[in-house]
C-alpha cells in the first residue's frame, strides 16, 4: 500500500512527557516528507498552539484542530469552521453553570473561563506565537452565561470538568437528552461539548477529501481515546506505546512509546520502502501510456 497522508495528534504523540519535541520526531517528518506524503495535526488544542507545533516540524499543510471544528493554516484564512450556536450555547452553559464545575469556552482565539473549582489558583495568561505574532489569551470573567451574551461569544467547542468521573456522566446524559444540536464526550471527569457531527474524524475526512486522497492511503497516530475512530478508520492506524489498552486494542499497529521515539520508529519502518510519491506518479503515468 502507498500512503500519502500521515496524520498525528499532538499530546502523547507528538509531544514527550515533559512537553517537548524530540529531535527525532523532526527527522521522521523530514524523512516522510521528503518522499512527497503529506504530514498534518489533528488535535483538540487551540489552533495557535496547533500552530507553533507545526512550525517546529516545518509542517506548510492545513491543520486539524479544535477537534475537528477549526481547519486552517493560518488563523485568518480557515477553511472550515463550526460553532455551536449562540442561543444553543447559552442554554448550555447556564445549565452546566447550576453544578460545581470548571467551564471554558474554546474559540480559535482565546478562552473564556468561570472562577475554579475551590483550591485552585485563577491565573489569566497568554500564549504567543512569536513567528505570527498571534496570541491565544485565557481570561476568567464572573458568570460566562452573562458574558455571552454581552460580548457575543461564538466559540467552536465548550471544556467542562467536574470533580469526579460519575459527575461528568450524569451531566453529560443530560445534555444529551436535552440539545441535540451537540455530541458530548467524556474522557475521566472532563467533558467536551461539540458542534453535532465534530470530531477529529470528521477533520481528517475533510481534509482527506480536500486533497483528494483516499482513506485508505492515509496514516494516522495517535494515544488519546479521542483518537480511536480516526485510528479504526484510517488505512493504517497506529497507537503510541503509551496509549491506554482500549487504543491499542484497535490499532493496525503499536509503536514505541513518545518517549522512546515512537514516531521515528514507526515512520521509518512503514515509509523506509516507499519510494518518493512524485516518482511513483511518473511510473504510474509511463505504465499508462504503454497500456495504450
Amino acid at each position: 500500500m502507498v500512503y500519502r497522508l500521515l496524520a498525528m495528534n499532538i499530546d502523547g504523540t507528538v509531544l514527550q512527557s515533559n512537553g517537548k519535541i524530540d529531535k527525532s520526531v523532526k527527522e521522521a517528518i523530514d524523512y516522510v516528507q521528503e518522499k512527497g506524503v503529506t504530514v498534518t495535526l489533528l488535535t483538540g488544542r487551540n489552533f495557535i498552539f496547533a500552530k507553533r507545533i507545526a512550525k517546529a516540524l516545518k509542517l506548510q499543510s492545513l491543520i486539524v484542530s479544535h477537534h475537528g471544528a477549526f481547519i486552517a493554516s493560518t488563523i485568518d484564512q480557515a477553511i472550515f469552521v463550526k460553532r455551536i450556536s449562540e442561543t444553543v450555547l447559552f442554554d448550555i452553559v447556564q445549565f452546566l453553570e447550576s453544578f460545581p464545575c470548571e467551564i471554558r469556552l474554546i474559540h480559535e482565539s482565546f478562552s473564556v473561563g468561570n472562577k475554579p473549582m475551590k483550591g485552585r489558583k485563577i491565573m489569566a495568561r497568554a500564549v504567543i506565537d512569536t513567528d505570527s505574532l498571534s496570541v491565544y489569551q485565557y481570561r476568567f470573567v464572573e458568570k460566562l452565561s452573562r458574558s455571552i451574551k454581552e460580548e457575543q461569544i461564538h466559540p467552536t467547542h465548550v471544556e467542562a470538568k467536574f470533580a469526579e468521573k460519575y459527575q461528568a456522566e450524569e451531566v453529560k446524559t443530560a445534555i444529551e437528552g436535552m440539545f441535540y444540536e451537540v455530541d458530548v464526550k467524556t474522557y475521566g471527569n472532563k467533558m467536551v461539548i461539540l458542534p453535532k457531527h465534530i470530531s477529529k474524524l470528521s477533520g481528517l475526512l475533510y481534509i482527506a477529501d480536500y486533497w483528494n486522497i483516499p482513506l485508505k492511503e492515509t496514516v494516522a497516530i495517535g494515544s488519546g481515546k479521542d483518537d480511536l475512530d480516526v485510528i479504526v478508520a484510517s488505512g493504517l492506524g497506529v497507537a503510541m506505546g503509551n496509549a491506554p489498552d482500549e487504543i491499542k486494542g484497535v490499532a493496525d499497529w503499536v509503536t514505541r512509546t513518545n518517549d522512546n521515539r515512537g514516531i521515528h520508529y514507526m515512520v521509518k519502518e512503514l515509509f523506509r520502502k516507499q519510494q518518493p510519491l512524485p516518482f511513483l506518479e511518473k511510473l504510474s503515468e509511463f505504465h499508462g501510456k504503454e497500456r495504450r
